[in-house]
């Protein structure tokens, strides 16, 4: 495996959480509205970063969807486990860094950033929505990034689908879809809780989708129909 594709993975998933915790903590801490900056930021940075960075690693930038990539066989368990390595460094230099630089009030105020389940949703409610919408992210990846008939505008397209979703359920649980994003802020915070909605609910959701593409939408089955 080459060193460039870690680098560019490491750097994709800083972008990511560099930008979208960034975003929260200075909406919180500006009074801005934080829902708006958030889906805003996350969406466009992924779009930034699948651009520059997608060539040469493929733009994974989330553990879920190299997950999804080793289950449909466009990768090996090996270049998993080094992207994994280098998505959740990346990710906790992120927010390293926005700790580091960023108001340390305005940081406590908004938790760093740290997806967390709203009061009025349960465990388990959190858990279906953080599947179901990294279900939704790592399908519009397959379609519009994977997909050899995909149109060539994966990178802005898969961070419209984060924006969408942190759109249908930010409030309820920060929507972290992404176990590095999570991850980053709440290694940096020491606040380690909710593994479960938050790494399992995003990689189940992403076995789920890979499964689902390849029996219903990919080239193969759709030459079957």
């Amino acid at each position: 495996m080459k060193i460039n594709a870690l680098v560019a993975e490491f750097l994709g998933t800083f972008i990511l959480c560099f930008a979208g915790i960034g975003s929260i903590v200075v909406a919180t801490g500006a009074q801005m509205p934080v829902l708006v900056c958030a889906a805003l930021a996350h969406g466009l940075a992924i779009a930034v970063a699948g651009t520059a960075l997608g060539p040469t690693s493929g733009g994974h930038f989330n553990p879920a969807v190299s997950l999804a990539m080793l289950v449909s066989g466009k990768i090996n368990a090996g270049t998993m486990l080094a992207y994994w390595g280098a998505q959740f460094a990346g990710a906790a230099a992120g927010a390293a860094v926005v700790k580091f630089a960023m108001p340390a009030d305005w940081v406590t105020q908004a938790s760093l950033g740290i997806p967390a389940l709203n009061a009025q949703t349960s465990a388990g409610a959190g858990f279906a929505l953080e599947l179901i919408g990294t279900f939704i992210l790592v399908l519009t990846v397959f379609g519009t990034a994977v997909d050899s008939r995909a149109p060539k505008l994966g990178a802005l397209l898969i961070g419209l689908s984060i924006t969408t979703m942190i759109f249908a359920f930010g409030p309820l649980t920060g929507t972290g879809i992404n176990p590095a994003r999570w991850f980053g802020p709440a290694l940096v915070s020491g606040n380690m809780g909710e593994i479960i909605p938050y790494v399992v609910g995003p990689l189940v959701g992403a076995i789920l989708a890979a499964m689902a593409y390849s029996m219903f939408f990919n080239e193969k089955s759709s030459e079957a129909a």
